[in-house]
């Protein structure tokens, strides 16, 4: 299980599918698209399994959401918000762009992730802006991401992540109704409601315990 700091995922990955071992690396899988694909190359070549902790699918309500993705229960999706963070200072390597660091490469994933499994495509087009209220303290790396995400048929995610604020929201609005998921990427109770009343009820089971099974 590959805990490291982000910029160490692809050298460790790729050192324990060399020695055979199955791999799970935590999130984000690497910095660049090149390193990802050295780490699939080295799986692949040395027979092992590989998974990547995005445990989110393997939650319930989340599920429930990338269903509606495809069955459209509410009409055509026609936005979206995705917001993940949390308001700290003392994360070490995190602050550290060598590293992989910064509130995109940690929380910003789920945001990311949140935008394509609720819409069921990948996005087009994106623009994005960096931001922070502290520099003292983020003079490597971004305190705040907020990031906007175009898609086929017109759908537009407004995405967020932060290292200087609670974040922890994904709402969906559609042709004729909405749903929401608050909070949306806990460890446990992640729960929801519909416009037509459907009550999302938290799920409780530890999700990287379903994923390893």
């Amino acid at each position: 299980y590959i805990v490291l700091p982000n910029a160490l995922h692809a050298k460790y990955s790729i050192i324990a599918a060399n020695a055979g071992k199955h791999v799970w690396c935590e999130k984000p899988m690497a910095p660049t698209a090149e390193e990802c694909q050295q780490i699939i190359d080295a799986c692949n070549k040395n027979g092992v399994k590989l998974s990547i902790g995005y445990r989110m699918q393997h939650e319930k309500n989340t599920q429930t959401i990338m269903k509606w993705a495809d069955t459209n229960p509410f009409g055509k999706i026609k936005k979206l918000e995705a917001a993940a963070g949390f308001n700290g200072s003392d994360l070490g390597w995190r602050l550290e762009k060598e590293m992989g660091g910064g509130a995109m490469y940690d929380m910003g994933v789920y945001s990311l992730n949140a935008a394509r499994y609720s819409t069921g495509m990948e996005p087009i087009a994106v623009t994005a802006t960096h931001s922070t209220r502290r520099p003292e303290i983020f003079d490597e790396v971004d305190e705040t991401t907020n990031f906007t995400l175009e898609f086929t048929d017109g759908i537009v995610a407004n995405c967020s992540t932060s290292f200087g604020q609670n974040l922890n929201n994904l709402e969906i609005n559609c042709e004729n109704g909405w749903y929401y998921l608050r909070p949306f990427q806990s460890y446990s109770g992640v729960k929801g409601k519909a416009s037509d009343g459907t009550v999302l009820e938290p799920f409780g089971k530890n999700q990287q315990a379903v994923q390893m099974d």
